[in-house]
Formats: structure tokens, sequence, C-alpha cells
């Protein structure tokens, strides 16, 4: 769980990093340190609504059982897939224009005197990969909160680091390509999400007494030591079923959502991008 609470908080943080990173980098270049303190607000402002999110939601979560607990981690990871899902579309169409724009709102904010702009800029940014990040963790929390609280800490600490770097070079950074990775990244945690969603769903119903069919039966059962690191209870395994929705033994609607969901997302990603590197090699 630390390594899964790493992963999941270092990816989330960076994000959140790079746009702040450029927003501290651009303020730099046009000589406007002043607002530098506006961006520190708006971004602890989020973290700091995000913690009160987090705080909130374990809250309620640590009080369910039975139907209504596996109704709550569904819908968790159904919202959390959306968020996802979003971000891949909204990545694919902005990659090449994001930064372009991210400098004409800051241009904005500063002409008009509205600093406050450049904080609602920073607070945005963070707060959206704050709330997914707290929608990914909060499953694994209530498994090992020791661990998942250590792999949360180490994951702040990397992108702290990383942070400094961004600031000094952002500005250099290819968001095309950055963008580019990132959502395919996203899309093998969305696809995980949405099919543990769909099993959650799918148990939920049956605890409630609907017959949901062949829908509920596993597809398959593959039966291996639970000392194997590639069980779900092992090393390998146990992180695996975290971040990428890994389970031996997949219901049908698990595993067709599973399959789904790279056939449609996946197939528009690989579209998406393919008509964006054509058109990039195309001559003028």
């Amino acid at each position: 769980m630390p390594i899964a609470g790493f992963v999941i908080t270092f990816r989330e943080a960076l994000e959140a990093a790079l746009i702040v990173g450029i927003v501290a980098a651009y303020l730099r270049k046009v000589g406007c340190p002043e607002a530098t303190r506006y961006l520190i607000l708006g971004a602890a402002s989020a973290a700091g609504v995000s913690v009160v999110f987090a705080w909130i939601l374990q809250a309620a979560y640590g009080g369910l059982v039975g139907a209504y607990e596996s109704l709550f981690e569904g819908l968790t990871a159904l919202t959390a897939a959306g968020f996802l899902t979003y971000m891949i579309f909204w990545m694919t169409r902005n990659a090449r224009k994001y930064k372009g724009e991210l400098e004409r709102k800051l241009d904005l904010a500063l002409t008009s005197g509205q600093l406050l702009g450049v904080a609602a800029i920073a607070f945005v940014a963070v707060f959206r990969e704050g709330i997914e990040t707290v929608l990914f963790l909060t499953a694994i929390f209530f498994i090992d909160p020791s661990g998942t609280s250590l792999g949360i800490l180490l994951g702040l600490g990397a992108v702290s680091i990383v942070a400094v770097a961004i600031v000094k070079g952002s500005y250099r950074l290819n968001l095309h390509v950055f963008f580019k990775y990132t959502s395919m990244i996203l899309l093998v945690f969305a696809a995980g999400l949405a099919s543990f969603a769909s099993h959650e769903l799918a148990e939920t119903a049956e605890t409630l007494g609907f017959d949901i069919g062949i829908f509920g039966e596993h597809a398959f059962d593959v039966n291996i030591a639970p000392n194997n690191i590639f069980h779900e209870d092992g090393a390998l395994g146990s992180l695996l079923s975290t971040l990428f929705g890994y389970t031996l033994s997949p219901e049908w609607i698990r595993l067709a959502v599973y399959l789904g969901y790279w056939v449609i997302i996946g197939g528009y990603l690989l579209l998406a991008y393919r008509t964006s590197s054509t058109k990039s090699v195309r001559p003028a």
C-alpha cells in the first residue's frame, strides 16, 4: 500500500505542480513577482479544501457496512473514473494550446489588476488533482491506513523535489508530449477504476436481492497460492489490483467494462493522437 499511495499521490500532485510551476515561471518571466503570493494562496487554499473533503469522505465511508459500503466504493470508483475520462478528453483537445491559453489568462489577470485571478488559476489546478487523489485513495486507506499515509508523504516529498526543477525549467517543457503520455497513464488507471466500480455495483445489486444473471458469474478463476507475488494479496498483485483493477477472478460484467473501456476510450485516444501527429508533420 505504501507503493500504491506513493504512485497515485505522485502522479496527481505532479500534474498540479506542473501547472503551478508554469504559472510561477511565467510570472517571473514577465517581471511580476508580487503576484506569486496569490499563486501560493490559491494552491494552499485548494490543498486545504481537498484535505477537508478527504476527512468528510473518510468519515462517511467508515460508518457504512454491507451493501451500502460496496455501493459507496462503487460510486466513488465510478466518479474517479469519470474524472479521469474527462481529463483524457481534455488533454487530447488542449495538449498543444494549453500553455498559450494559460498565459493569456495570466496576461488578462495581470493587465486588469485582478491578481485574484492568479489565485483562481492555481486553486482550480490543485483542487482538481486533490479531489481525484482523495477519490483514488479512499478505499486503500481503510485497508492500510499507516502504509497509505506513508506512501502519500513520500509522494508529496518526491513531487516537492521535482517541483523545484519544474519552476526552473517548465517554460521549456513540451506540454504536448507531457499530456500525451500522461493521458496514456490515466487511461490505464481509469479502465481499472471503471471495472472495479462495475464489480462493486454488481455486488451491491446481488446483496440487495437483484439477479444480474450471467454478468455476476466469474468469467474465469485463476487459482494460485496466497504467497505468490501475483496473488491479489501478494506484493505485486496487491499493487496491480489497487492501481489497475487487476483480479484473478473477474465477473463477466467487470471483464466487459474493462475491455469495453479500452476499446472505446483507448480507440479514441489512439485516433486523436494519430490525427494530431499527422497534422503536425503536414507541410504548410
